[in-house]
């Protein structure tokens, strides 16, 4: 019983860089969180900086986000994942590992794919080969997570997470600083192509990896339809069961809350291309000195639910998240907007401006000349403000709601009921995300900032009501669940 007790009141022990070395398993999940992280940002922000400079349209950049939807949609396809084997592979290396080793592969043919591919010249090609990335990496991520829980016991789970994590956080610096410090010196083609061979990272670990497959419960012959059903259903009716009304609010909360980010992040990068601020200072600014930024935001964050509270943490949060975004309104007005198709065509004394294949089919035979247009240079000390303030504010109000999310789990669902609410916040700034070129096109960008920081009165107000309502401090217990079902979730 003495043991027991003092199982119970140790603390997880935190991670360590010797623990790679310790223990294989540690490395193989570092390794394993840089392969997951790499693609993510390569389908979105990268990605919008490519197609701005190919001189996309800013309505297709905003549609095209939408590839994105694969990560939130990942727990609809994640039950055959655990149910079903890949022929031929999965009798070679199991189960995990088959679908791990076709995920990787998936993901690295998409980005070759596209490094092969031209925006300007075929668009469709190139949104085929995000979907293929999107969808293989959001499967990556499905069989990396079950590997991981199975692998190592639950006293170990700590610190495979933060191995995890901090592969996770290398690969997006080498996906969103690194890439653009490629295409700028070299092309987009060859900086595509380098992180799709840095997927050899994540396909060696996953043939090094222990082969953990789920193991078969005598008698047990869980349908499809029951497996959804734990796996969504009954977690989201204790839900309803714990919170009864108040849940209205929660979900609303949790979907307004990021919104005014997600918007106006599918908008980033082509917005600081059209401010005339090259790859590598977009790289330096957000990728580099903006992470550390937001890594210093974050631990605030952490600190004021300590200090303050959960609730005043997330409504400071929700309020400075959508503020933050009036400094891109400043950042926009601080000079002219570069015109849709940056191209002049100068001829017999007139100018006309618009698309580079327009003019020349237009001017065809007819004397003239083709110029880019040079836009007048955004103050870069503005644009470090902007990225400071906003990634500041951003991470702060990330620790806030991912701390409010956690709290509203029930100990017999834990997993799967965050896991449905972080899908959840995601889902509607996504689609409305990718209406987001059509909005700019339509308002400009000082506008379109502007409205995406109004969102913060209904959050702030929806954070007030439920502190009225002393939302969290009154809830029954929740039941535990039987022995047998827990064991056969785990299964």
């Amino acid at each position: 019983m003495a043991a027991q007790a003092a199982a119970r009141t140790a603390q997880p022990r935190r991670f360590r860089l010797r623990d790679i070395t310790e223990d294989r398993r540690v490395a193989l999940m570092l390794a394993l969180g840089f392969a997951c992280g790499l693609p993510i940002l390569l389908v979105f922000s990268t990605l919008s900086a490519w197609l701005a400079t190919a001189g996309i349209q800013r309505t297709s950049i905003g549609l095209l986000s939408y590839v994105s939807f694969a990560y939130s949609l990942k727990f609809l396809w994640a039950p055959v994942i655990d149910r079903f084997d890949l022929p031929v592979l999965a009798r070679w290396l199991g189960r995990r590992r088959a679908w791990m080793v076709a995920a990787q592969v998936g993901v690295a043919l998409g980005l070759i794919g596209m490094s092969q591919g031209d925006p300007a010249a075929s668009l469709s090609f190139m949104v085929i080969c995000a979907l293929l990335t999107a969808f293989a990496s959001a499967t990556q991520d499905i069989v990396v997570d079950s590997w991981r829980i199975d692998a190592a016991p639950t006293e170990r789970q700590g610190v495979m997470l933060a191995a995890y994590q901090l592969g996770y956080a290398v690969a997006r610096a080498f996906a969103g600083a690194g890439a653009l410090y490629i295409a700028q010196g070299a092309g987009w083609s060859l900086a595509y192509g380098a992180m799709a061979a840095l997927m050899l990272v994540g396909l060696v670990a996953a043939l090094l990896a222990p082969r953990q497959d789920p193991v078969t419960v005598p008698g047990e012959r869980r349908s499809l339809a029951t497996t959804l059903r734990v796996a969504v259903v009954d977690p989201f009716s204790d839900l309803v069961r714990r919170k009864g009304a108040r849940l209205i609010l929660i979900l609303a909360l949790i979907m307004f809350y990021r919104l005014p980010d997600i918007i106006s992040g599918v908008m980033a990068q082509p917005f600081y291309i059209e401010k005339a601020f090259t790859l590598t200072e977009i790289a330096n600014v957000t990728k580099v000195y903006g992470v550390i930024v937001g890594i210093l935001g974050a631990f605030v964050g952490g600190l004021s639910v300590i200090r303050l509270g959960l609730n005043w943490t997330l409504l400071i949060g929700g309020i400075i998240g959508a503020a933050s975004n009036l400094m891109f309104t400043w950042l926009a007005l601080s000079g002219p907007e570069r015109a849709a198709m940056p191209f002049f065509w100068v001829a017999n004394g007139g100018v006309d401006t618009g698309d580079l294949m327009l003019l020349l089919q237009a001017n065809s035979g007819a004397g003239g000349t083709l110029i880019p247009w040079i836009p007048e240079r955004a103050p870069l000390s503005l644009f470090v403000l902007s990225i400071s303030i906003d990634n500041f504010a951003g991470n702060f109000a990330g620790t806030a709601l991912i701390a409010y999310m956690s709290s509203l789990t029930s100990p017999a669902f834990v997993a799967t009921q965050y896991a449905l609410l972080s899908s959840l916040y995601a889902l509607p700034g996504k689609f409305v995300g990718g209406f987001s070129g059509f909005m700019v096109d339509a308002m400009g960008y000082p506008a379109f900032f502007a409205a995406s920081a109004g969102i913060g009165i209904p959050v702030a107000l929806l954070c007030i009501v439920l502190m009225i309502l002393r939302e969290g401090r009154e809830e029954p217990v929740p039941e535990p669940a039987p022995e047998a079902e827990v064991v056969a979730m785990k299964v």
